[in-house]
């Protein structure tokens, strides 16, 4: 399981990075431009750290995520 991002041009969605593979099937969540949320001090600065890991690489599998949250 990948997670990508990407932006709907005219009507498609552009994948930023490395393509997906022709035939896999995707799920897409869009945000409604008038949706926010709030944070917590504390949670904003767990996300934050949380994003930094992610972009230095420091990421866990999907299977070990879903493993992880099954155990809980």
């Amino acid at each position: 399981m990948r997670i990508a991002t990407g932006k709907v041009v005219s009507g498609k969605v552009i994948i930023e990075g490395e393509p997906l593979e022709d035939g896999t099937t995707v799920t897409i969540l869009a945000r409604d431009s008038d949706e926010t949320f709030e944070l917590s001090p504390d949670d904003e600065a767990k996300l934050l750290a949380s994003i930094a890991e992610a972009e230095q690489g420091e990421t866990v599998s999907a299977i070990s995520l879903v493993r992880d949250l099954d155990t809980r």
